[in-house]
């Protein structure tokens, strides 16, 4: 019990409390903060959105409710509270009425294991990059269940569209995440991150975070992957049913996700808390995390509001043609090359205590062998576009034959 009982459960038995009542204190204030942040982080993260679709768009946003529109998302929800909660006749009342709190507690549970601070964390797992892929997955799960048990046909075909989308980006996704894991020789994120001390991960290998961005662009379901909420083909997608606060969660889930999948890859590629100064006070090191992690979703922000939606078949081929082989490939070759560099001593064999100056020849191999690959790619992709450019002229000339014949 002494072991367990430290920061506020000491303090509440060193002034008389129980231990066993001390140390359920303390658990629960913990849990509190930490699925705290995130309820409080998707409210503000809607009224962002919405003002950077705006700017974009050439619009003004909200700008009424509250100072400059602040207030906008609490009218919008107390609006959801107040519609009428309707479940079909026809639904399985259990399974329909239960996907949306798994649907948002999936992303809520990642925040779990997510370190903020070298000394602010709910929980250190030692399989905590395995945990975010297990807890993520409910997500589709979630989705796919609230299709089916709605009973509506376009409901069903947007949770068929989930198992073809989702899934499959699951596969380049865990992929990119095992080369930070590989580096750092460990699965939890507080070691991931403390092994990016002498150089960032991005830089040992940038096909990686590349790889992970577009998959868990695609995990989210966003633009230009956003085949599940198709309006224009599926009236609303998998939520058709749904009204009220449950929809809200499914909204509410969704935006979370998105800035969520931006700390991560901060976490995993950017060095996370790490910054000048990070190690002199939490709050500092707190706000590079936060830094990292909301210029990558304001990227997602820039990508869903001026790109368009591609076609099923054009997803699922870029994955399993492309994706899917590039990132084994990518994890093969830069394992390979870190493993005979540590044995030929150009490599620490431990990235944890390693220095700038110790990683820059590691560095520089890896970004050399990346981009080799990049150029490779770039002039598979030039060879490609020329035989499509070439196939179309030859059927506009055969129609423009069959035209004037």
């Amino acid at each position: 019990m002494d072991e367990l009982c430290t920061g506020l459960c000491s303090v509440l038995v060193e002034a008389g409390a129980d231990a066993g009542l001390a140390q359920f204190l303390s658990l629960l204030v913990g849990v509190l903060l930490v699925s705290g942040v995130p309820l409080i982080t998707v409210i503000l993260l809607i009224w962002i959105e919405r003002k950077v679709a705006a700017r974009i768009q050439d619009r003004i946003g909200p700008n009424r409710v509250g100072p400059v529109g602040l207030l906008q998302t609490i009218a919008d929800m107390i609006k959801l509270l107040s519609k009428e909660d309707i479940t079909p006749a026809a639904a399985d009342r259990v399974l329909y009425n239960a996907a949306p709190l798994v649907s948002f507690a999936s992303v809520v549970l990642i925040w779990a294991v997510i370190p903020f601070t070298p000394f602010h964390y709910g929980v250190d797992l030692e399989i905590g990059a395995l945990y975010f892929v297990a807890i993520a997955s409910f997500g589709a799960l979630a989705i796919m269940v609230a299709g089916w048990a709605s009973n509506n046909k376009y409901a069903l075909l947007g949770a068929f569209r989930v198992v073809s989308l989702l899934v499959s980006y699951e596969v380049p996704l865990v992929f990119a995440l095992l080369l930070p894991v590989l580096l750092a020789g460990s699965m939890s994120l507080l070691d991931i991150v403390n092994a990016q001390t002498g150089m960032w991960f991005v830089a040992l290998s940038p096909l990686a975070f590349v790889i992970f961005y577009i998959s868990s662009q695609a995990e989210t379901g966003r633009a230009p992957f956003d085949l599940i909420e198709a309006e224009s083909e599926l009236v609303a997608g998998f939520n058709i049913e749904y009204s009220g606060m449950k929809f809200g969660m499914f909204f509410a889930a969704e935006f979370l996700h998105v800035f969520t999948n931006g700390i991560l890859m901060a976490l995993l590629f950017f060095g996370g808390w790490m910054g000048p100064l990070y190690y002199e006070s939490p709050l500092i090191a707190f706000a590079w995390l936060g830094a990292k992690g909301g210029l990558i979703y304001f990227t997602t922000l820039w990508l869903r509001n001026t790109v368009p939606r591609l076609r099923i078949d054009q997803i699922m081929a870029f994955n399993w043609k492309f994706l899917v082989p590039l990132s084994i490939a990518n994890v093969i070759l830069i394992s390979l090359a870190l493993k005979i560099m540590q044995e030929l001593g150009w490599a620490p064999r431990d990235l944890m205590g390693a220095s700038f100056g110790q990683m820059l020849p590691t560095t520089f191999i890896l970004l050399v062998i990346n981009g080799f690959m990049i150029l490779y790619l770039l002039g598979m992709m030039r060879k490609r576009g020329r035989e499509a450019r070439r196939e179309s002229q030859i059927a506009q000339a055969s129609l423009a034959q069959a035209a004037a014949d």
